[in-house]
């Protein structure tokens, strides 16, 4: 009886039962429900129902364990878990795969972790699980493995196969470069090879056979690929709804318009070969991101730009050949065909680079040889369009194979670490699936043939060598039926007439056609039950009994598919062709001669090398299919077989007739039952032994010892021989043995579990009496507490008693005196309120702050006029005209009461105030000034301008006497004027006092400050803070009073405070103004708004600037260049125009508002209004270089073009020729009007250019034909523009200079004192006032400048000027430049080196040319010259000879000057010091008689000859050692080429030193011998150097370990003189140094330094080795002199064998810094961040990575700016020079030097504090590259990858904007190679891939595994092991040919 719910099987109708569940009606009755939902009634009667067993209800990971074992429990367990979205199942070893259709998320990196190390079977069944199955028991038994899937087309092999590669790669664990190549082999076979097919959208049309090849760590070196069959026929034809393949269609979408507009290429839709299966779109595939994907892979598999445009050609050429058609005709009497005329065809030999004709006639013809003579027969259309489609198919199936050879080149590498070098390998075998189509053709033979093949080799795997094992052991066992395929394979390829052999027969017969192919099949085979022969004879099909089923065959096209040839008339053409991929491709065909035999038809695949020619399709096919199951014999085979649920490609939908038949065939029922009946553990003999030798009676392990045992055992034993001759089960009937072993296990077991729950008893017992005994005590304890509490008790009250009854006393008295002082204060109150109140009554009614300014500014019009021009305001004053409704608006009370505060007022006013006075506000006039003044004249000043400042901001005359008044004054007297003083006049009062003397400014901010403080009066309030923001725009305070000054803005109201700010941060920037304010600018002060200025252009054009009153004239030039876009801004100036007066302003820090300020004074002392002054501004070309280039800058050069224009027509610009006129004006002509002649153009250029006196001199009709002339000889050339610009350079340097006005103190006489230096890039004028020349000095006669001196070869001027400092800098940099980019120097003494050829020898006076070929470094003090006089060419160094500042070849009278003035020995002598390390010498020195003795402990240029230890006479073979010339050639004293490395000569010095002792005093004295007396300052440094590493490499002699220790102790201010702990023998050890043995790793060195370094925590910190090249991180897990040697040692691995010399290796450093920023919070850990935090994080701010706001930048800036200076305020007028060392470089213009003042921290917290203030941003702790990109094209070309402990970001560099985010779970793979780094987000399928072009892809690498490694470990919560070890690290950089295994020193660097 039946219940609900119940499972059962009921009968489908199919043959297969269907599951079925009971179900109960609402009647009663029962129902079966289907697992399809089909109803089926039940019978009571019903046999066939059985029912199901729960394994079979809801599925089972592994099919053996089913309990119905058939094939409708196999058919429902698919189908259960294919429901439930799981689509692999095991069976056995054997993983059966079902295509989901549909993206599911198992492909992860995280199910690459989780599945790598575990058993097949410990978790659910994955493709990973084969994967790592494959991969460890290569690893383990060192036995190359092989994974064969196999399925029909569309199972999902190909996806199948990937995704184990991938894997591989994965757990790989390197991500090396080749991984990623091995990778990216699969988009490019996958484009050129696969294509849309009916049942598969991706199906592959070629098989392939992928090899990986794994060192004997485990680790993929490399790969090789195997081809098999590609399906040629698709290029040309392919069935209804299926495409070609998809490169053709990924290269239409994917190009760009430029490329296919260069191929003539459009849709796909318009190329025959695409269109003819009517499917142009595969839904779900991207063609053009496919493309991407293509181009990315090719790139990196090393195919070049060239690769890939040639291999696009032809793609295109075989579309363009698809569009030809030929038309039929008649010639001779026989069917013939020509080429329709198309532009394909053409276009189509052109990319094929061949004759349009020879390629008609190929197409057209055919040629062959008789017994005698050549015949050329013509082919039909029909035949013709056969011939293009073969010549198609040939050129994509070579080209195809070519492909497949280049990738082979690049990812398999020969082994070359010798012949007993052996690797193992995994093989991947993905083949075409088993095909079976409406109709089948050759291909489909081939490809079934091979499934029947892979079949075979599954069936004898799992069936017939298990069952042949078993027999073999003699165990007891019933053979198992299965389907064997073996009588299909005899069929196809077995039988001496097989079908693929009658095929290949009937191809060698030239008359032989299909038919009677197949006749001769059907004669052969009729009787084969496999074979099924066509139905009559007019039928041209044949069937064959596949294991897959019946498949039948169209036999049309046989022959000519299995020949697969090319006429020879298609070779020939190719032979011609210029297209060097066309002919590399066919280059076996042409390098065959078959060219020269028109008669031989070329087998397409014919091999050339050593082996049986095969001229066959399917003989090429069988041997390789041969070779290929070779392979996989060998191997240790795994096995997937992928399912297709249904043909329609749905997700969700199971077909169970389809399964059913995949089933069927793929054998799994039988493979479940043999792996259910069978033994799947099978050891050899040597594995059993080792497993189960515990069992033996002996110690002796020896396989042959044991075997030889127990062989002669058994021969003793005739009874038993039978039973046990080779019976390897003879240890297991040991049964006594393993119950003994197994007792005594057991019982150890028992005991120990007893111990355990014995221990356990024992713990809680101790526990319970432990807590009793705590409850007692605690009981004792509270009764004590209680009896102390009440005893004080006792005494608190008692005592509280007697304090209190005392308190009581003082608070009588105390509220005594407090009543009388209350009483008193309310007495002043009440004074004052009634006082209040009648000054209340009498002041007008409130009035709004804005009235109040009205008011203040009254004297000022309501219309101005700038710049001369009256009328209504200029754009941008509109604003200061405007009236609004008056708000009452009170100014808040600045109450300044905060004592707190550091920089109070009232602490200023405390300590510098003189007498009583306070900091706040009064009523009364001073009685003396505020501050003490030295000066009386400043007393008396500031008692005066007291009382005009307090009368100001009191009374209602204002606050404002201007400077051109003030000697109407005497100090002290008050005033004398007979009229009122007014507002203006205060103003000019106050400034013009500050202006004039500067030690008041002080006292003025102090009284305008006093009067603010407490000042509740709203007028006089709003007074004070006007006058104020007026002088902050003048001149600034004091350093005294700056900081309290800013801190009083700070409290101030909100209307001024951050406009008095701003105003301070301004001129204190850009320094004191020179002049009174002007009417616009007490018009923006009114208006607290920025001034609107317009600066005229040379163009005709103005440009409209904001200005304030700290404005200066360099950055209106800034925002004027920046506005018009000009680049090349030096020598422009700003000059200010007043009524004829013209001056310039500069580009400097001259004082914009202080030039408009003289103009209005000048208007004001001719009785006219000062805002009637009419001034202008100009921007102009003043100065120009000496290397000026006018192609540099289009726009700067127009601009000084309509300059010098303008100027000629003005007459600035004057010349006694008029030949330069003419000149300029024709150049003129052209620019204006072209080379187009006209008298109109004529006389308008002569009105436009010419002066007016000019032409009334001359007639204009003669102007007009000079120009006319000219302008007919001016050169067409685009830099007309450029050639009037440099002409009038040339011709009128004066114009364009610098001028200063001068007093001559001394020096050569000159006949006047006062004169003009006119200073231009031609060099530097003495002019008179009336520009008569005095002296003219070119550059070269110029020897040095200061502010006082000009230094020349004529004489010393020292010369007195007040703008002296800026003459000096501008001549020291004109000087400079031209030094830098001369080639002219002049000997300044005799070198004669005729010995040696690396020198020149030159003497004094001689002219050298320098060649700057970067022979020689400039830096070390040496170039290469060559000497005029001799011609030779050799060394120079540069204290020898004077480069002269000049471009030109220095004329013979500079020359003679030059000689004149260095011919006198007393201007040229070499200062040599004799202090020097002497005393040694009388020790150990030579001690040579010879003269010049000291000169032997003294630098020289020249090497000695001999040593200077006479010690080492005595040792004949060390003296050639110790020559000091490497010595001298790494301190720069001696030529080196740059070739040569220092390390090379490092080895040299100390090399020999560490193997010989008694050469190492002398290399300490030849080392502090060229140091001493040394007046090279970098040749001394590197001295320093040399003796650093001595020190740290061996000690000196006790005898000169005293003068060493003397020598270092002279020299104090060396930064390495002090560093004696490099050398243990010095003295006492730095603690920052470390031991390093041959047994220290990496992770135990990083703990250890973390520990000395006092550090809170190792983990994160990484040591590094910076190489010349690189910083490469060392693995934590590594030895270090094994990543010291594999780092050093890689160079020798690249040196050509001519430099791979004994001894050349590369330097190192030695880095210890943060690596991985996890768990880093700012302030925790103190010593990281300053040592490591801070130094890491701050070049990454600077260089503008992180987006931060200005508040952010403005705090920051403060902060580093703290870090620079500590409390030196000295320094911040050196902020502007500071900016890039304070602000992000790209955010450097945004920020002001005011912004960043910060103090009152220290040093460290500025740091910490800096870290705070950026930790909380995203990209904290981040590794920033640049990267450029091109696989995603919605980001920029150039992407920031930040990496972080969150992820990888992606950032735009210009916005700064994320543009994603990717935690490093989504990240699946990545790789680096030397130029390119790729990465692979998401899932393993269908990721997305990013290749990056960047140099640092190791670091980025390196990077992410760390990371990931990381947070693996902290998942699997590993601990790492503590090492106490101690070590000891050497801080110096050693070369690694001295490394020894010992105890070694190495450098480390502490970031």
């Amino acid at each position: 009886m039946l219940r609900k719910g119940e499972w059962v099987w009921v009968d489908s109708g199919t043959g297969v039962p269907i599951g079925a569940r009971v179900k109960v009606t609402d009647t009663g009755h029962q129902l079966l429900v289907d697992d399809e939902g089909k109803e089926h009634k039940l019978s009571q009667k019903e046999d066939s129902i059985r029912v199901m067993h729960p394994t079979s209800v809801e599925g089972v990971d592994d099919m053996i364990r089913l309990g119905d074992l058939n094939e409708a429990g196999l058919l429902r367990n698919l189908l259960v878990r294919h429901r439930q979205g799981i689509i692999y199942t095991y069976t056995g070893s054997v993983l059966v795969a079902v295509n989901p259709y549909q993206e599911l998320p198992l492909y992860t990196a995280d199910q690459v972790r989780r599945y790598h190390g575990r058993r097949l079977g410990e978790l659910p069944p994955h493709v990973f699980a084969i994967a790592d199955t494959c991969y460890f028991n290569m690893s383990r038994h060192n036995r190359d493995q092989c994974c064969i899937i196999s399925g029909e087309s569309g199972a999902g092999k190909t996806e199948s196969t990937k995704l184990v590669l991938q894997f591989l790669a994965a757990v790989s664990g390197q991500h090396s470069w080749i991984e990623q190549q091995i990778l990216e082999a699969n988009p490019i076979l996958e484009a050129f090879g696969n294509a849309k097919t009916i049942r598969n959208d991706n199906s592959s049309r070629f098989g392939k056979y992928v090899e990986i090849f794994f060192n004997k760590d485990g680790v993929i070196e490399g790969a090789r690929l195997e081809q098999y069959l590609l399906e040629k026929s698709r290029v040309c034809h392919q069935a209804m709804e299926e495409r070609n393949y998809h490169i053709f269609y990924c290269m239409l979408t994917g190009m760009t318009t430029e490329q296919k507009k260069n191929l003539c290429l459009g849709d796909a839709s318009e190329f025959n070969y695409l269109k003819r299966g009517d499917c142009i779109v595969c839904d779900g595939r991207d063609d053009a991101k496919d493309y991407t994907r293509i181009r990315t892979a090719l790139k990196i598999l090393t195919f070049t730009e060239t690769h890939c445009w040639e291999i696009l050609k032809l793609l295109a050429a075989l579309l363009h050949l698809g569009n030809v058609s030929f038309e039929a005709s008649i010639l001779d009497n026989m069917e013939s065909s020509d080429v329709s005329s198309s532009d394909h065809f053409t276009i189509a030999a052109k990319l094929l680079e061949v004759q349009p004709a020879s390629l008609g006639v190929s197409l057209t013809y055919r040629s062959f040889m008789t017994n005698r003579e050549r015949v050329s027969k013509p082919l039909s259309s029909e035949q013709a369009a056969d011939c293009r489609d073969a010549f198609v198919k040939a050129i994509y199936g070579k080209l195809f194979i070519w492909i497949v050879g280049r990738i082979n080149s690049v990812i398999h590498k020969t082994p070359t670490n010798g012949p007993k070098y052996v690797r193992n390998s995994i093989g991947l075998l993905d083949i075409f699936g088993f095909e079976n189509f409406a109709s089948n053709s050759f291909e489909q033979l081939c490809i079934n043939f091979a499934n029947e093949q892979l079949q075979q080799f599954f069936v004898r795997h799992v069936f017939k060598l298990e069952q042949e094992e078993y027999t073999k052991e003699d165990i007891v066992w019933k053979n198992i039926t299965f389907n064997d395929n073996t009588q299909t394979l005899d069929l196809l390829v077995g039988k001496p007439l097989n079908v693929l052999a009658l095929i290949d027969e009937e191809s060698h017969f030239p008359k032989g056609t299909d038919v009677t192919m197949l006749n001769k099949m059907n004669q052969v085979h009729a009787k084969c039950n496999i074979y099924i022969p066509s139905k009559n004879t007019h039928d041209m099909e044949f069937g064959i009994r596949h294991f897959a089923g019946v498949v039948y065959y169209d036999s049309r096209g046989f022959l000519e598919k299995n020949r697969d040839t090319l006429s020879s008339d298609i070779i020939k053409l190719i032979d011609t062709t210029t297209n060097k991929l066309l002919r590399q491709i066919f280059e076996t065909q042409l390098s065959a001669n078959v060219v020269k035999n028109p008669a031989i038809i070329c087998a397409l695949g014919a091999q050339t090398d050593g082996r049986k020619q095969v001229s066959t399709l399917s003989g090429q096919f069988r041997q390789s299919l041969d070779s290929l199951m070779k392979a996989l014999s060998i191997c240790q085979p795994h096995f997937i077989r992928c399912f297709k649920p249904n043909d329609n490609k749905k997700s969700m939908c199971f077909d169970r007739d389809l399964c059913i038949r995949q089933l069927r065939y793929s054998g799994m029922i039988d493979t479940i039952r043999i792996r259910k009946l069978g033994y799947p553990i099978r050891h050899t003999f040597k594995q059993f032994l080792q497993r189960y030798r515990v069992l033996l009676k002996t110690t002796v392990c020896d396989p042959k010892t044991v075997r030889h045992y127990y062989l002669e055992y058994d021969d003793d034993d005739d009874d038993d021989k039978d039973d046990r001759d080779n019976d390897i089960c003879y240890f297991v009937k040991k049964r006594r043995a393993a119950v003994v072993v197994q007792k005594h296990w057991r019982g150890y077991k028992d005991k120990n579990q007893y111990r355990k729950l014995q221990r356990g008893f024992q713990r809680l017992q101790s526990t319970i009496r432990g807590r009793l005994s705590r409850l007692h005590y605690l009981k004792e304890l509270a009764a004590a507490v209680t009896l102390q509490s009440q005893v004080r008790g006792y005494l608190a009250r008692k005592s509280y008693k007697s304090k209190r009854e005392a308190v009581t006393v003082l608070q009588a008295h105390t509220r005594g005196m407090l009543a009388r002082k209350t009483t008193n204060k309310m007495r002043t109150d009440v004074k004052e309120v009634l006082s209040q109140s009648q000054q209340a009554a009498a002041e007008p009614e409130p009035v709004s702050e804005q009235e109040m300014v009205e008011t203040m500014f009254e004297f000022l019009p309501h219309k101005v006029s700038v710049g001369g021009r009256e009328g209504p305001a200029p754009e941008g004053f509109e604003v200061m005209l405007t009236t609004n409704a008056p708000v009452p608006v009170e100014l808040p009370v600045v109450e300044y009461d905060d004592e707190d505060e550091e920089f109070s007022f009232i602490k200023f006013s405390a300590l510098h105030f003189q007498g009583s006075a306070t900091h706040s506000h009064i009523t009364q006039r001073l009685r003396q000034p505020l501050l003490h003044h030295e000066d009386e004249g400043d007393t008396l000043v500031s008692q005066h301008q007291a009382s005009v400042s307090l009368r100001g901001i009191q009374s209602k005359d204002g606050i404002f006497l201007p400077l051109s008044h003030m000697q109407h004054y005497k100090l002290g007297e008050g005033r004398t004027l007979d009229r009122p003083i007014s507002d203006l006049e205060k103003l000019h009062i106050i400034v013009g006092y500050a202006l004039s003397r500067r030690d008041i400014r002080d006292e003025i901010y102090c009284q305008i400050i006093k009067q603010l403080v407490n000042n509740k009066n709203q007028k006089s309030s709003l007074r004070g803070w006007v006058l104020l923001s007026i002088c902050l725009g003048i001149f600034p305070p004091t350093e005294l009073l700056i900081q309290y000054l800013e801190s009083f803005l700070r409290r101030g109201p909100s209307s001024y405070c951050p406009y008095c700010a701003e105003r301070l941060r301004r001129i204190v920037a850009n320094g004191e103004r020179g002049e009174l304010p002007c009417w616009i600018e007490l018009q923006a002060v009114k208006t607290k708004k920025p001034t609107q200025v317009s600066v005229a252009l040379m163009d005709g054009l103005s440009v409209s600037l904001p200005v304030d009153s700290a404005c200066t004239s360099a950055e209106v030039c800034q925002a004027l260049a920046k506005k018009v876009n000009i680049k090349d801004t030096y020598g422009f100036s700003l000059y200010i125009g007043f009524y004829e007066k013209v001056w310039s302003l500069g580009s400097g820090g001259k004082h914009v508002m202080d030039a408009i300020s003289q103009c209005e004074q000048e208007v004001r002392r001719k009785g006219e209004e000062e805002q009637h002054a009419s001034w202008r501004l100009y921007f102009r070309k003043e100065l120009f270089t000496p290397w000026h280039d006018s192609s540099i800058d289009a726009v700067s050069t127009d601009l000084i073009y309509r300059q010098v224009i303008r100027g000629l027509k003005s007459g600035e610009y004057h010349s006694e020729k008029e030949d330069d006129f003419v000149q300029l004006a024709a150049m003129y002509y052209y620019v204006t009007f072209g080379s187009t002649n006209s008298v109109e153009s004529a006389k308008k250029v002569v009105g436009e250019c010419i002066t007016t006196e000019l032409i009334e001199t001359k007639s204009q009709g003669k102007w007009i034909q000079l120009v006319t002339a000219a302008h007919t000889q001016v050169l067409s050339t685009d830099s007309v523009k450029g050639d009037v610009v440099d002409y009038a350079r040339q011709k009128w340097p004066i114009f364009f200079s610098k001028f200063y006005e001068v007093t001559q103190m001394s020096g050569p006489p000159l006949s006047k004192s006062n004169f003009i230096v006119a200073i231009n890039w031609n060099g530097i004028s003495f002019q008179d006032e009336k520009e008569k020349k005095l002296l003219e000095l070119p550059y070269p006669e110029v020897t040095g400048v200061n502010k006082s001196s000009l230094a020349t070869l004529r004489g010393q001027f020292i010369l007195q000027s007040v703008e002296a400092g800026e003459m000096a800098d501008l001549i020291q940099w004109y000087l400079e430049g031209l030094r830098e980019r001369s080639v002219y120097a002049v000997a300044l003494q005799d070198i004669n080196r005729q010995d040696d050829p690396t020198f020149l020898s030159y003497k004094r006076g001689d002219m050298l040319v320098i060649l700057k070929d970067g022979e020689y470094s400039p830096d070390r003090g040496w170039i290469k010259g060559t000497n005029e006089r001799t011609g030779n060419t050799g060394a120079v160094s540069t204290d020898t000879v004077l480069v002269l500042p000049t471009l030109d070849k220095p004329s013979d009278t500079t020359l003679n000057v030059f000689w004149l003035y260095y011919s006198q020995d007393s201007k040229v002598t070499l200062v040599i010091s004799l202090v020097s390390l002497r005393q040694p010498g009388k020790e150990g020195g030579r001690g040579a008689q010879a003269r010049g003795r000291e000169k032997l402990w003294a630098a020289s240029k020249e090497p000695i000859k001999q040593p200077l230890l006479k010690s080492l006479f005595s040792k004949r073979l060390l003296l050639s050692l110790a020559f000091p010339s490497p010595i001298l050639k790494y301190m720069g004293d001696y030529p080196i080429k740059q070739v040569r490395q220092p390390i090379e000569l490092t080895d040299q010095i100390f090399g020999a030193a560490t193997q010989h002792v008694p050469l190492q005093d002398e290399v300490y004295c030849q080392i502090m011998r060229q140091m001493t007396s040394n007046n090279s300052r970098m040749s001394v440094d590197y001295g320093w150097q040399l003796l650093w590493l001595c020190t740290g490499l061996f000690p000196p002699s006790q005898i000169l370990l005293k003068y060493t220790q003397r020598f270092l102790e002279s020299r104090p201010r060396e930064p390495l003189a002090g560093s004696k702990a490099h050398c243990s023998e010095f003295g006492r050890q730095w603690e920052k140094l470390f031991e390093v043995t041959s047994t220290s790793r990496i992770r135990d060195l990083v703990r250890n330094i973390a520990y000395k370094l006092i550090l809170a925590s190792a983990d994160g910190y990484s040591l590094f080795m910076k190489t010349p090249n690189k910083v490469v991180s060392l693995h934590d897990q590594n030895y270090f002199f094994d990543s010291l040697r594999e780092t050093t040692d890689q160079p020798k691995k690249t040196k050509r064998a001519r430099e791979a010399k004994k001894g050349a290796t590369m330097p190192y450093l030695v880095i210890f810094m943060r690596k991985l920023w996890f768990n880093v919070t700012p302030g925790r850990d103190l010593t990281a961040d300053l040592t490591f935090h801070f130094p890491q994080e701050l070049p990454k701010y600077l260089r503008g990575y992180h987006k931060c706001t200005k508040e952010e930048m403005t705090s920051l800036a403060g902060l580093l700016f703290r870090v620079k200076v500590d409390t030196d305020r000295s320094q911040f007028v050196m902020i502007p020079r500071m900016l890039k060392e304070l602000v992000p470089a790209d955010e450097m213009k945004t920020m002001s030097p005011e912004d960043w003042k910060k103090a009152g921290i220290t040093l460290d917290e500025a740091k910490v504090a800096f870290l705070k203030g950026i930790c909380h941003w995203p990209t904290f702790g981040c590794a920033f590259f640049e990267v450029k990109q091109t696989s995603e094209p919605s980001y920029p070309s150039i992407i920031q990858i930040a990496i972080s402990k969150q992820g990888v970001n992606f950032i735009n560099p210009k916005t700064k904007e994320f543009l994603v985010m990717h935690p490093f779970n989504r990240i699946t793979n990545w790789s680096s190679g030397s130029t390119y780094f790729h990465i692979t987000i998401g899932n393993l399928v269908k990721g997305n891939t990013l290749l990056c072009e960047t140099s640092l892809g190791y670091k980025m690498d390196d990077l992410l595994s760390s990371y990931v490694n990381m947070y693996e470990m902290q998942r699997q919560a590993v601990r790492p092991r503590n090492n106490s070890m101690t070590r000891k690290i050497h801080l110096i950089d050693r070369t690694s040919n001295l490394m020894e295994e010992f105890n070694y020193y190495i450098a480390f660097q502490l970031v």
